[in-house]
């Protein structure tokens, strides 16, 4: 496995310095989540950052508390080491309100050992009096401190130009930013990771990522924004999407969980397939299916994993994909892998599902085969007659679209498509083309008006 992109440039500093503020203030868009509450980062964010033609990956990262061996405060410390460590660039912000603190310095010895390019920002530099007070940043001994604002917007430009300058030189052309796709190129799929708090849906993604690019700590609710992180697996382009763990909505209080529950939705809309991650010691709840069936309306495709698999005792492999299928029915023969993201067990059957479940979703049956299967269908259980004795009938069909795959059927009259019937149809569709794990969306047409339509006229 390996990661994919445009070099990294590492937004680090102490807690509440507003680096999530400047990220989002880079990115023109409110991707990281905003409060006034200190140490709210907690995992890198990365995104894609374009400044005059040059594109680099921007990671926002939680703050830098040095001394502490053990906890979330250590995990979290650990993940900005990490991004340090990969980055071409490195955006040491402070506070020009605040001023120059014994963390700071701290902060400016660990830079410097580690020999990394650093830019020294002075946020909140929103005045001429805390501009001036900028200047004791000197002391730091990483250069002229820049004046920035990132609320107001003040002195972004010039910076943006500086980091280009830093990571191509002035004269480079544009698009070197890295390795621009090839023709031969294909899209890549991209996965999140979705279940309720505390499941191991970041545990699933170190154990991918072979580190731990996502903090994880028994505290449920660790994960906050949603993580995305790019990488190559067995010759496949992927981009892995941690999400937040969803709760249920009366549950959903405090304005930093309501934020990064509309994370994980903005997570899922643009994902190709949603792993659903249940704690194999506690079951499928309700919370579980009520996740499922908005990926399944989502029309994302979606994957079962039944982590923490060597915890549970008593149950085969069969047994437990048995009870999961039929607690899930309404997802239509969803594959279910039990995984142990501890012992990195299971991942391997876990992505060559997710990598199945993409390509049904994306697939396309051609005209002949779909309506020989339909005709099969209608030949071996035939639709019933309504009250009026009047039966539909199926001319004629054809999958317009993919992602998830929709089919028109051409009817004598919609109305007497009854849901068993069209569910009757999408089973043996199914069985026919192998759409396990992904919605169909179905569109009837009739091919002559209404008789109700007829008769007004």
């Amino acid at each position: 496995m390996a990661r994919d992109g445009p070099p990294l440039v590492a937004i680090v500093g102490r807690p509440n310095v507003g680096k999530s503020s400047f990220f989002n203030r880079l990115l023109h868009r409110r991707l990281a989540i905003v409060e006034a509450v200190p140490g709210l980062t907690r995992d890198r964010l990365e995104a894609a950052c374009e400044w005059r033609g040059r594109t680099f990956t921007l990671v926002d990262t939680g703050g830098l508390v040095l001394g502490k061996t053990q906890g979330l405060t250590a995990s979290v410390r650990r993940q900005t080491e990490h991004a340090i460590a990969d980055a071409a660039l490195v955006l040491f912000l402070v506070d020009a309100k605040a001023g120059l603190t014994p963390q700071d310095a701290e902060i400016a010895d660990v830079l410097r050992r580690q020999g990394r390019a650093v830019l020294l920002l002075a946020n909140k530099a929103d005045d001429a009096a805390a501009e001036l007070n900028a200047a004791e940043f000197h002391t730091l001994g990483l250069g002229d401190p820049m004046p920035i604002s990132a609320t107001a917007g003040r002195g972004i430009g010039d910076l943006l130009d500086a980091v280009v300058a830093a990571l191509f030189g002035a004269g480079a052309p544009a698009g070197a930013a890295g390795r621009e796709p090839e023709a031969g190129d294909s899209a890549p799929v991209r996965i999140a990771f979705l279940g309720r708090p505390n499941v191991g849906k970041s545990s699933l993604v170190n154990a991918l990522l072979g580190q731990d690019r996502v903090v994880v700590d028994e505290q449920p609710g660790t994960t906050r924004d949603a993580i995305d992180t790019a990488l190559t697996y067995d010759g496949r382009r992927v981009v892995l999407i941690d999400t937040a763990g969803l709760r249920r909505r009366t549950r959903v209080v405090e304005s930093v969980e309501y934020y990064s529950t509309r994370r994980t939705h903005q997570a899922l809309v643009r994902a190709d397939v949603v792993v659903l991650v249940i704690d194999a010691r506690e079951g499928i709840t309700d919370q579980d299916q009520r996740i499922a069936r908005t990926a399944y309306e989502a029309g994302r495709g979606i994957v079962v994993a039944v982590n923490k698999w060597d915890l549970l005792r008593g149950y085969s492999v069969e047994q437990v994909q048995r009870v999961a299928q039929r607690q899930l029915r309404f997802l239509a023969a969803v594959r279910v892998c039990p995984t142990s993201a501890v012992r990195r067990e299971g991942i391997g059957a876990l992505m060559e599902a997710v990598f199945h479940t993409a390509a049904v979703r994306a697939s396309r049956i051609p005209t002949g085969p779909l309506n020989r299967a339909l005709t099969q269908a209608a030949a071996a259980a035939a639709p019933a007659a309504d009250s009026r004795g009047h039966r539909l009938h199926v001319y004629y069909a054809t999958q317009p679209e993919s992602e998830p795959p929709t089919i028109v059927l051409f009817v004598n009259d919609p109305r007497l498509m009854t849901a068993d019937y069209q569910r009757y149809l999408e089973r043996r569709i199914r069985d026919a083309f192998d759409l396990a794990g992904t919605p169909i969306r179905w569109t009837l047409r009739g091919r002559r008006p209404p008789e109700t339509a007829r008769t007004s006229e």
